[in-house]
């Protein structure tokens, strides 16, 4: 049972019942929908498709956020080192590259570099005036339509949500999507405008930062203070801060978001040969090796099968190299939550020491929004933790978590008849076996309580029947 979670793309293209099946029968856990790719027709293929397979499996949608682009581009412009090229974002302007952003000009300043379509070609700028950034070609290369510009080191004014932003997160909305992955997330404002259009519409979408800029990650605090969890877009951010600079930006915030108890994605070619390849390269293995051993919730794949001849391949790949990295892993590694002196921290933490400590097989816990579960996740135990959840929601939204397994349950009248179900249910599903020892976590106080109690059970008395026979068994004749 691999812990680390596997988000993979799909377009509508490739997408069909079959295909969603073999991903997940190998490993996917969250499927991602690319709108910079795809319509709502489109998504709504790619989403019946998904449901169709299983109700466990997560959707979400990956907006487009606020990017440059070239534009009215007609035929492919070959450039040569030292040409000149005039940029602009006036439509009305001739004889120059134009980008989809009218305010260009104002944001960039002498000196600055235009990467164009993810650093293939670069523009430096040696001057400008009110119409026209004048730049130097300074490698040869093809500018295409519709490719991405990045300035390393700029912040560029635009809107944090273009028009298809608004409409995809609508369609979210209306087909009860369970994460919104925004692009090009800067700041805490960037999450709140998300946060606005759900909260008008009773949306309990979560929300995903991605970072891809140098912005996003001198915010990082701020921003997690509002999103639910991040995706390190190590495509864009490779372009916007110098490439040797990855690693340590990642680690830094695969720490940030374990520390808050926020689920982190890490993603942009990891398996990138396996587009076209059977088999990957030994750097892109110890690539996923090193996320796994990083601590990352989820690790994802996008052209290997959006489009790839190798999709399937491509997961059961990921889902190998994780599955031995987890049994292999250094607790020196480790990255130790705060427990913060709440008590569902506190009793998370006392988990993973109990189940370590009391040689147990699993750690279980029964929860209403999540929480429970995601707290000890945070702590990366060596134990599965088994959530049985009230909500299919929940369900869904667990499949982005580090070793959480989730199932549902039905409410019961007391604790003691949660705990008798949850463990019979996994008893029944070989999820734990009757011999075993198990961590429990769960409330006094109900199904909407939060975490108040830990109890270390032996599951075949757990799931045995409280009855007056019993009793009598367990008292002597001086009690009776």
């Amino acid at each position: 049972m691999k812990k680390t979670k596997i988000v993979a793309t799909i377009s509508d293209f490739k997408s069909s019942h079959e295909y969603v099946k073999a991903l997940f029968d190998n490993g996917m856990n969250v499927v991602r929908m690319n709108t910079a790719h795809i319509d709502r027709e489109g998504a709504t293929k790619i989403m019946n498709d998904v449901r169709s397979v299983s109700d466990k499996i997560a959707l979400l949608i990956d907006t487009k956020g606020p990017e440059v682009r070239t534009i009215n581009v007609d035929e492919d412009l070959h450039v040569e080192l030292g040409d000149k090229i005039k940029v602009s974002g006036d439509l009305n302007q001739k004889d120059c590259l134009h980008v989809n952003y009218p305010d260009f000009i104002n944001d960039i300043q002498p000196n600055a570099k235009l990467l164009v379509d993810d650093g293939e070609i670069e523009l430096e700028v040696k001057d400008k005036d009110d119409t026209f950034l004048y730049t130097e070609v300074t490698n040869s290369g093809v500018i295409k339509n519709r490719k991405s510009i990045n300035i390393p080191g700029v912040s560029i004014k635009l809107p944090s949500l273009t028009k298809k932003d608004k409409d995809f997160i609508l369609f979210a909305i209306e087909n009860n999507i369970e994460f919104i992955a925004h692009s090009f997330v800067r700041n805490k404002q960037d999450v709140i405008d998300i946060q606005n259009i759900l909260d008008e519409h009773n949306s309990p979408i979560r929300i995903i930062a991605k970072i891809e800029n140098q912005e996003g990650v001198d915010k990082i605090d701020e921003i997690l203070d509002h999103a639910y969890g991040v995706m390190i877009a190590r495509g864009d951010l490779g372009i916007e801060i110098p490439a040797e600079k990855i690693p340590s930006v990642s680690r830094l915030l695969i720490k940030k978001c374990i520390e808050r108890k926020r689920p982190v994605i890490m993603a942009t070619q990891m398996l990138h040969t396996m587009i076209e390849n059977p088999r990957p390269t030994r750097a892109e293995i110890s690539d996923i090796a090193n996320a796994v051993y990083n601590r990352c919730d989820a690790i994802m794949l996008s052209g290997e099968t959006a489009y790839g001849k190798y999709g399937v391949e491509a997961v059961k790949t990921m889902s190998k190299v994780a599955y031995e990295v987890e049994i292999n892993k250094d607790k020196r590694n480790d990255i130790v939550p705060p427990i913060n002196y709440d008590t569902s921290s506190f009793l998370a933490a006392k988990a993973i020491e109990a189940a370590n400590e009391m040689n147990t097989t699993a750690i279980v816990t029964d929860t209403l929004s999540g929480n429970n579960a995601r707290y000890i996740s945070s702590f990366r135990g060596e134990m599965p933790v088994f959530a049985k959840c009230y909500r299919p929601r929940v369900i869904r939204e667990l499949a982005l978590s580090y070793g959480i397994f989730s199932s549902s349950i039905e409410p019961h009248s007391n604790r003691d008849e949660t705990i008798r179900a949850s463990l019979h249910s996994l008893v029944q599903n070989n999820c734990i076996d009757k011999n075993d020892t198990i961590v429990y976590v769960g409330s006094s106080y109900g199904i909407r309580g939060k975490a108040s109690f830990l109890e270390i059970i032996d599951v075949k008395t757990g799931i045995g029947p409280k009855n007056e026979e019993n009793l009598m068994g367990l008292i002597g004749p001086k009690d009776k």
